[in-house]
């Protein structure tokens, strides 16, 4: 798939460039436990309803070893969100309900499509995100773990709160950038 526009047909517009977000992976990759856990603390201080939306899913009979993938996935995410130079602001809880609205209904339009137009109304989706790096990241992330066939109900839970996390930092984004034209 095509990652490289956005709304204006130019991924230059994304807040998180792909070097920004390079470069986070590779510092939460390095990051020891204590690391990573002084970053959640960070994350809880500037961001707590992301990290309570990815905390949640154990409630959701998502096993340990598989909640690590979306924390990697916000760890990395906040990490690139700091290094950007911008002041993002708190996501809240009606945010990510937002998001969440808007994410299932594109998910609803698109059950049923024929393979080409489910791949023109993905492609479209990515062509239209704020943050098509870190929505590649994601998808990456979730490929490279097996989490994107959605085989049981804690992997649907998993796919819907990892994506609305890409989506809630893009409204984020968007915000960033209207508030600076």
């Amino acid at each position: 798939m095509r990652l490289n526009q956005t709304v204006d047909g130019d991924a230059s517009m994304a807040l998180i460039t792909l070097a920004v977000l390079a470069e986070a992976a590779r510092v939460v990759d390095r990051m020891n436990l204590d690391g990573r856990v002084r970053l959640v603390d960070e994350v809880f201080a500037h961001q707590p309803n992301l990290l309570a939306s990815v905390l949640v899913l154990q409630r959701f009979g998502v096993s340990l070893p598989h909640m690590d993938v979306p924390i990697h996935i916000l760890l990395v995410s906040f990490r690139a969100m700091k290094d950007c130079g911008q002041h993002w602001p708190v996501i809240s809880e009606a945010t990510q309900e937002a998001c969440l609205h808007r994410l299932t209904s594109r998910i609803r339009f698109a059950e049923g499509l024929s393979p080409e137009l489910l791949q023109q109304a993905v492609q479209q989706s990515i062509d239209q995100h704020s943050e098509p790096h870190l929505l590649a990241f994601a998808y990456g992330q979730l490929r490279d773990h097996d989490l994107l066939a959605c085989r049981t109900d804690a992997e649907k839970h998993l796919q819907l709160a990892t994506f609305n996390l890409v989506d809630c930092i893009g409204w984020a984004s968007a915000q960033i950038q209207r508030a600076s034209l």
